[in-house]
């Protein structure tokens, strides 16, 4: 089943992501590899692609999991939630209708 990683960062967070972002897209690349993810992404502070100096405000991953215990433990290993990047993180099923 498709889960849901909605995470939100703390306030500032861009030194934080930067540091831990190689270990992050390494797991995330990963989930990509065994044919698992879906979509993933950060949320923009602002409105434009490149935020720059604003960073990010949180992110989203949506991938394959074998059921919610698997989901939530792989979020909670992610090096943005040991870096202190991520203030929050819901793990939800999540249901593709489109496309």
């Amino acid at each position: 089943m498709f889960y849901a990683i909605i995470s939100e960062d703390v306030e500032n967070s861009l030194p934080l992501r930067m540091q831990a972002r190689p270990a992050h897209l390494a797991r995330v690349e990963a989930l990509q590899a065994a044919g698992k993810l879906v979509i993933a992404g950060p949320h923009p502070a602002v409105d434009d692609e490149n935020p720059g100096d604003a960073g990010f405000t949180g992110s989203l991953i949506i991938a394959s999991f074998e059921s919610l215990a698997d989901a939530e433990t792989w979020a909670a290993a992610d090096p943005y939630v040991t870096a202190g990047v991520y203030r929050k993180v819901t793990v939800k099923p999540f249901k593709q209708v489109l496309p």
